[in-house]
């Protein structure tokens, strides 16, 4: 049958085999094929395979081999193609063989075959190379070749061959063989007479890889070591070739031959001759005639001649007996005795029958029967090779640290813990959180924003409000809105796909017309009630009421549950959105008409639903520009981090982020090439550096400076203490006196109290202190220059090569650092997804965010890089469904074969080695946030589990910066103050606090306390968000109270009005007018700078993927 028609019908006596050799392979192997079955009725259906003649009688043992035959897991011989389906492999297979069979030469093939033959070589590589080198130079009649002939060139066909063997010369020497061929030429039509030199063939005709083709097609081996290479039984007839393997070559023989080899070396080893039967018999006993292995073949005793005696057997084994008596002190072996019968009044042992330890009597009479032994125990299984599966690791009785919560309802109860935010923020929004947050910052070039710690994000989001405006909140929202859609300058052009709006006018102009065409029922006339027509009407009345219900509950569904419509009733978003009308109140609008449209697509529909019904409500009356800014003002944490994550998610349509990730793909690609040249010139240097430090062992012998000469010994001078070497004279107590004669008495004194005499004595001896010491540097000196006149010649080369050594070590160094800002760069330029650090047993998924896509501390020129962190911990994501139900919460049969082995179930362990701060699903989130958990959980996962020994590795790989980055935010948000308290508060109540409280314990005391950066010299001045308002605002909130102060106020968007001149909430400021005079413009900038410059800081370094 065609495939895809399963029914034929084959008669009895058909047989069908396969049409194609079996070359396909399927784990290095042939792909062995279905008998043919015996079919006794004509008329029974089959179904067939027609690529392998492979017949079925059911319809599920067809769909079995076809299942079978359409894995990807196939191998085809011929190119060596991997991963194709049996079908596909075949085809390539049939395609390769027919290209190998016309592309190798036919006059080769023979003489290729009987040469591959028989070969033991195990590798096809070395098969190959061998054969190549052969046939090379070697050519046989009937190759088409090439002949040099007088230096022309000529194709011709070799018509006959004649070997000669070498020869000796008169001198000695021996010539090689050489090759004489008659060849036929085609353009002269004769036949000339060439050497080996003189013919050649086309490189493109006998290569390796045609030859490999060639080799692979035609041979088959069999998988054992020391196999030979066989010819394929149909190609052998075809060329003649003898198939009979010779007998030391079969598989049989060879296992004999490597048996006996065994044997023999058995037999050769030391304390081997004996062989052991019990335990009453010795290694080192040599082996008697009557002994025998039944293990294996063993070495005979050598015969030797008996010596002449006229003595009886009995009355020699006596005088043997006793002569052994003697040597032993006269003790007998009673078990020689028992079998040899010398000594008087014993009794004979004699085999009773049916014993299976009975042994002939040649045996038994040299050795002890064998004693039955009970068998040994099976050895205990070998320990499991690790790394395995995580779960069948068995417990160390550890914990994991404790886990901390961002949201007010964790997954498990919390005693003492008071929720941060005031238990605004809920667990389903902390993942939200976190990926807008990771988008933002990983984009962060393309929103024009600059980067921000995470806590800064959580505060903002939680803080703006109408009496709070907050910077980074309004920044956010419509840098994400400038991205979907292009200004009018930039073309207006709407990047996102949106779902279309319905027009409702026709909708309703359809159901006037179609209420209008539907005539009204007429009367009837009054028919006789039978009782048939009574049930009938009630049936009626009955249905009617059902359907008024359904239809109430679908106006009651139908009914507007929030006024977007009304609102913007006469707003188009798009084109308010083009304009950048953000002020005001305009994003808050710009992002209730985006919900809408949003709200059309099924899958955004609720989502963006329970939105509208927070910002336009239906309670409002008359819903406007300031009503929705006052809603989006006093708008739930959670609502605002919904809104924003859909937002976000849509900048991912976008062509400025598709296209960053694109750049970023090459850029990553050219780092790549750039690591690759670094480690390679590393590589070569550290080769080089090896060959100079031999050379340097070579020379160092030669060149060891001589041994230092031994100092002579000091003496010391009893009378004044005065040292002397031996050879050098000692100093005269008369030189070193006073030349007046007396030491004058106090009166003489100058200025200071000193007096004169005694100072002129000190002088004397600095003077002879002084001349001392120059002689000593003078005979340094000389002693240095005599050791460099002696220092042997080869000192410059030795020097040379130190100096070299130099060279090649900072070589080295350069390029370990170039590798390491190549990986840095590689690592920040990574931003398609998050990496996720790994997974541990309970297969939680451990996130630090700062391990790809961001500078470790986020943008260096950013005006909070002050804070030297981004997030600042590491993030505990929850199992997924699929990975709970498949090893947690298991199969009540995989939990009992669980707690068979363990003693515990899979939860329970859960329970007890997370220490009672779990997450359960993968919507649920948990942090670390301080250096030594770190080091804890570390010290908790186990490297013999497949997840946690890659988890473990990983934060290994990152535990400096990991740890640093959370010390930074220790002290950025206050923590190593909240310890201190803590620790307090747990001495007097044992109570404990939540450290996440660090982020809301912003107050303007410890606000006031932290370190606020200097301007840089020279560097642009920032505002603060107080400062962005008008000067009629900053006027009156001087004459208000100041409100409490929060870290995220000080965050302000300087990559904005670097780039675009002005913050993306505001309006561009408008054009200056040309015809102004300098000092005009001077004093406008000067009045410009004084105002930008409140809240300064600075701006240094560059921004992600500049090197």
């Amino acid at each position: 049958m065609v495939l895809g028609s399963p029914m034929v019908s084959l008669s009895s006596g058909s047989g069908c085999s396969p049409i194609f050799p079996k070359q396909v392979l399927f784990k290095r192997k042939p792909v062995q094929f279905i008998t043919v079955p015996n079919i006794e009725d004509d008329n029974q259906e089959v179904w067939h395979i027609p690529q392998t003649g492979e017949v079925f009688v059911t319809y599920e043992e067809y769909l079995n081999r076809m299942d079978f035959y359409n894995q990807k897991r196939f191998i085809c011989t011929i190119t060596g193609h991997s991963g194709l389906t049996f079908f596909e492999a075949l085809s390539s297979e049939t395609a390769g063989a027919a290209e190998v069979e016309q592309a190798f030469p036919e006059a080769l093939k023979g003489p290729v075959l009987r040469r591959v033959q028989f070969q033991t070589v195990s590798r096809i590589d070395t098969l190959v190379d061998q054969i190549y080198d052969e046939f090379k130079n070697d050519y046989y009649p009937g190759e088409t070749v090439t002949v040099s002939i007088d230096g022309e060139k000529l194709h011709g066909v070799v018509r006959d061959k004649t070997r000669f063997g070498g020869t000796v010369l008169p001198d000695g020497s021996t010539a090689p063989p050489y090759s004489r061929y008659f060849v036929s030429l085609k353009e002269r039509q004769e036949e000339v007479p060439v050497n080996d030199s003189q013919i050649f063939r086309d490189r493109k005709v006998f290569t390796k890889s045609v030859l490999r083709s060639f080799i692979k097609k035609t041979v088959t081996r069999e998988a054992w070591n020391g196999a030979p290479w066989l010819v394929k039984t149909d190609i052998a007839e075809r060329y003649h070739i003898d198939t009979r393997i010779p007998p030391h070559l079969r598989y049989d023989n060879k296992l004999l031959e490597r048996k006996q080899m065994q044997a023999q070396k058995r037999m050769s080893q030391p304390g081997s001759v004996g062989i052991e039967y019990n335990s009453h018999t010795t290694h080192n006993t040599p082996a008697s005639p009557g002994q025998f292995s039944p293990t294996g073949p063993v070495r005979l005793p050598e015969l030797k001649p008996a010596p002449k005696s006229h003595k009886s057997k009995a009355q020699q084994a006596a005088q043997a007996a006793a002569q052994e008596a003697r040597q032993n002190g006269g003790a007998v072996s009673r078990k020689h005795n028992l079998f040899n019968g010398s000594e008087p009044g014993g009794f004979m042992h004699l085999p009773l029958p049916g014993n299976p330890f009975q042994f002939p009597l040649s045996y038994r009479s040299h050795t002890l029967p064998p004693i039955y032994s009970a068998p040994e125990p099976p050895p205990p299984p070998p320990p499991p090779k690790y790394p395995i599966e995580d779960l069948q690791v068995e417990s160390r009785g550890l914990v994991r640290p404790q886990l901390k919560y961002l949201c007010a309802d964790p997954p498990v109860e919390l005693e003492n813990v008071k929720p941060p935010f005031d238990g605004k923020v809920l667990m389903k929004s902390v993942g939200p959180l976190l990926e807008t947050w990771d988008t933002l910052n990983v984009y962060c070039e393309i929103f024009k924003l600059d980067s921000f710690t995470f806590d800064d994000f959580v505060e903002a989001m939680q803080l703006a409000s109408e009496e709070m405006p907050v910077q980074l909140f309004n920044e956010i929202h419509c840098a994400v809105l400038k991205i979907l859609v292009s200004s009018e300058g930039e073309g207006g052009k709407v990047q996102i796909q949106l779902p279309e709006l319905e027009e409702e006018d026709e909708g309703e102009e359809d159901g006037e017309d179609s209420a209008a065409a539907t005539p009204e029922p007429e009367s009837l006339p009054t028919a006789r009630a039978t009782r048939s027509s009574l049930a009938k009407l009630e049936a009626e009345r009955l249905a009617a009421e059902a359907a008024a219900a359904e239809r109430e509950m679908q106006e009651a569904e139908d009914a507007p549950k929030h006024r977007a419509e009304e609102v913007l009733k006469d707003y188009d978003w798009i084109e308010h959105l083009r304009k950048r009308d953000f002020k005001d109140g305009g994003w808050e609008l710009i992002m209730v008409g985006l919900l809408h449209q949003l709200s059309k697509n099924d899958r955004l529909n609720a989502s963006c639903e329970e939105l509208l019904e927070q910002l336009v409500p239906v309670e409002d009356e008359e819903p406007n520009r300031e009503t929705v800014r006052a809603r989006y003002a006093s708008l739930d944490v959670n609502y605002r981090v919904q809104a924003l994550q859909i937002i976000c998610m849509l900048t991912a349509e976008t062509k400025a982020i598709r296209g960053y990730m694109e750049d970023c793909s090459e850029q990553m690609t050219a780092y790549r090439k750039e690591k690759i040249e670094w480690q390679r010139k590393r590589k070569q240097a550290v080769e080089d550096l090896k060959n100079l430090n031999d050379q340097r062992k070579i020379l160092l012998p030669d060149n060891l400076p001589p041994s230092p000469p031994l100092e002579p010994t000091k003496i010391t001078n009893g009378v004044n203490g005065t040292h002397t070497n031996g050879d050098v004279k000692m100093t005269d107590v008369d030189e070193m006196s006073l030349t007046g004669g007396e030491i004058p008495d106090s009166d003489a004194e100058d200025g200071d109290g000193t007096p004169a005499g005694l100072r002129n004595l000190r002088r004397g001896n600095d003077r002879a202190a002084e001349r001392k010491r120059k002689e000593e540097e003078k005979k340094q000196r000389a002693e240095a220059a005599a050791a460099a006149a002696k220092v042997p010649k080869q000192s410059k080369a030795f020097l040379k090569v130190l100096k070299d050594i130099q060279k090649k070590e900072d070589e080295i160094a350069e390029c370990e650092k170039e590798i390491a800002i190549i990986d840095n760069d590689l690592r920040e330029a990574d931003c398609p997804r998050t990496r996720v650090l790994g997974k541990d047993r309970f297969w939680n998924r451990y996130y630090w965010f700062e391990r790809n896509g961001m500078p470790y501390g986020g943008l260096p020129d950013s005006s909070t890089a002050h804070a030297g962190y981004a997030n600042g911990c590491i993030w505990v994501q929850g199992p997924d469904e699929l990975e709970r139900e498949g090893y947690i919460d298991m199969k009540e049969e995989w939990q009992n074969e669980y707690v068979a082995k363990f003693g515990i179930t899979v939860p329970e362990r859960q329970k007890r080695e997370e220490g009672g701060t779990s997450v359960f699903k993968a919507t649920q989130w948990g942090f670390y946030e301080r250096a030594e958990d770190v080091d804890k959980l570390l010290e908790w996962l186990d490297p013999r589990g497949q997840n946690e020994i890659k988890l473990r590795k990983e934060i290994v790989n990152y535990r400096d910066r990991i740890q640093k980055g959370m010390e930074n935010r220790k002290t950025y948000v206050g923590l190593d103050k909240l310890s201190a308290e803590e620790e307090k508060k747990e001495g007097e109540n044992g109570t404990t606090g939540d450290a996440m409280e660090g982020v809301e314990a912003s107050t303007p005391a410890a606000v006031a306390e932290e370190p606020v950066p200097p301007p840089a010299k020279g560097g642009r001045g920032k505002r603060s968000t107080r400062t962005n308002n008008s000067r009629a605002a900053t006027t009156t909130r001087q004459a208000t109270p100041e409100p409490p102060a929060y870290r995220c106020l000080a965050w302000v968007n300087t990559t904005a009005i670097e780039e675009i001149g002005h913050l993306h909430g505001e309006e561009p400021p408008p054009a200056r007018n040309r015809k102004q005079s300098k000092k005009k413009q001077e004093a406008a900038a000067a009045k410009e700078e004084v105002e930008v410059t409140v809240a300064p800081t600075t701006r240094s370094g560059k921004k992600k993927g500049g090197r």
